[in-house]
């Protein structure tokens, strides 16, 4: 049996389940009588297929069944991690108020100088970081936005209530991470991204700008409506 169908069958049988470590190379190299080189090859294959993830510096875990995430309806990410039975938390790497310089005034369509809150926070689903949102937020519309402790309450919970939704625009694309988006991530070197760019207006004023990152190889985005004949 290759070390490929041994995973497999283990995933299969459930003596290994969604989060659980795979052995590790050295253990595969002493198990299957391999060179190192093969057992890295194997887990490289499972890996590009899904069907584990690696940890730089912590080894190879079996992939949580992919996510699928809304496309159209505006969605609490912490409500959809719950909904599948997963616990949820989040790491605020800044959450800080900014004056515009003239990319982020083009951002929201707001004059330099103008008043805003940029906070990056990482989203998790169990252990695995799942999202990287980045996020530009008219002050003027959401004053209290930079005091917000985002790690008990998301963006999307704050906004939704001060900020009403009446528009919103997405717009969806695989992207190749920079270095430090794939460590928040915990990416390898080489795997994709998915990013979303997603703009929000309330009140007649657009009043956020984010960039939603998620591991390609981890994470699927779904739409469906209903067409009047």
């Amino acid at each position: 049996m290759t070390i490929k169908d041994s995973i497999f069958e283990d995933i299969r049988e459930g003596r290994l389940k969604p989060g659980d470590q795979t052995p590790s190379e050295a253990e595969l190299v002493e198990t299957f009588k391999v060179s190192r080189m093969t057992a890295n090859r194997a887990l490289r294959e499972l890996q590009s297929a899904g069907i584990v993830v690696r940890r730089a510096g912590r080894g190879s875990f079996v992939a949580e069944p992919r996510p699928i995430g809304q496309l159209i309806e505006i969605r609490n990410i912490a409500d959809e991690v719950r909904s599948r039975g997963h616990a949820y938390r989040a790491r605020v790497v800044h959450n800080v108020e900014i004056r515009a310089d003239a990319e982020r005034a083009a951002l929201l369509e707001v004059g330099l100088g103008t008043r805003l809150f940029h906070s990056l926070i990482v989203h998790h689903e169990t252990e695995f970081p799942i999202q990287v949102e980045e996020r530009f937020v008219l002050a003027s519309a959401a004053p209290r936005y930079g005091e917000r402790d985002f790690s008990a309450s998301t963006p999307n919970e704050y906004l939704t209530r001060v900020a009403p939704l009446e528009r919103v625009e997405h717009r969806v694309c695989a992207a190749m991470p920079d270095t430090g988006m794939r460590t928040m991530l915990g990416l390898a070197e080489g795997e994709p991204v998915l990013m979303m760019t997603r703009r929000t207006w309330s009140r007649g004023r657009l009043v956020s700008h984010a960039w939603l990152t998620h591991p390609g190889n981890r994470f699927e985005l779904s739409a469906a409506f209903s067409v009047e004949t």
